[in-house]
């Protein structure tokens, strides 16, 4: 058999990167994408993998990449993220399209644009990365939780729309995991971002991604719906249990 193709969204670090370096070590051959070029032409040189520019917020963007890939057995929609923590009544609402542009629509418009070719090939797998943020909520992320419901309905709804089609769809719900996640939601404030992972251990990128390289290399009759997986310290997304 000719060696499987892995596209992975958002891979130029994080979760991203993680999963293309577990799906190359799985022996897939992995086309990542995200908007930092330099950074995924680095990564991809050392997995013998392919790097493409790719912004999920691009309709273009994401014709143009998809149009470089003659053909996928695996999508990891792994793009996303999330912007401030205000509340309702002081949402920021250029968070809040950011946050649907990204999670919601970019996962809308790579599987969409793929999904062809996953069928046509045979056995093919939609990997989602949503949050148990899209399976509860919590004060002050509204923006987010309701982005993240809403990719989890989508790729939810994929399952039942194409059953009885060669193809795989599973969800992967991550609690805390520690990557740059915080930073980014906190405009770039470390110690901000820090003080989300105070007094625990939080999962890393590496977990998660051996997770989804699990979930990958199943037998193609064996379907994983959904897969959740938190630090043993954390509950939910407003409870954990944190050392002095």
């Amino acid at each position: 058999m000719s060696q499987r193709t892995a596209v992975v969204t958002g891979a130029s670090a994080g979760i991203g990167e993680a999963t293309a370096r577990a799906l190359a070590e799985a022996g897939f051959h992995v086309v990542l994408g995200a908007r930092r070029l330099d950074r995924l032409e680095k990564v991809a040189a050392e997995l013998s993998g392919t790097a493409h520019q790719l912004d999920v917020t691009d309709p273009a963007s994401v014709a143009a990449f998809v149009q470089l890939i003659p053909e996928c057995h695996l999508l990891v929609n792994n793009a996303g993220g999330a912007k401030g923590l205000e509340r309702v009544v002081d949402a920021d609402e250029d968070h809040w399209r950011w946050m649907w542009e990204t999670n919601v629509l970019g996962t809308l418009r790579m599987t969409k644009a793929l999904l062809p070719k996953l069928v046509e090939s045979g056995d093919g797998h939609v990997v989602t990365v949503t949050s148990i943020a899209g399976h509860e909520v919590y004060d002050g992320g509204s923006g987010y939780t309701s982005a993240k419901h809403a990719q989890s309905a989508l790729h939810r709804t994929l399952r039942s729309e194409h059953l009885g089609q060669p193809v795989r769809f599973t969800e992967i719900i991550p609690g805390m995991v520690e990557t740059d996640f915080s930073a980014n939601r906190f405009d770039g404030d470390t110690e901000r971002a820090a003080k989300v992972y105070q007094g625990l251990t939080p999962l890393t990128a590496q977990d998660v991604a051996e997770v989804i390289a699990f979930a990958a290399t199943r037998p193609s009759h064996v379907n994983l719906d959904s897969i959740v997986l938190k630090p043993r310290a954390q509950l939910d997304g407003s409870r954990s249990y944190r050392s002095e």
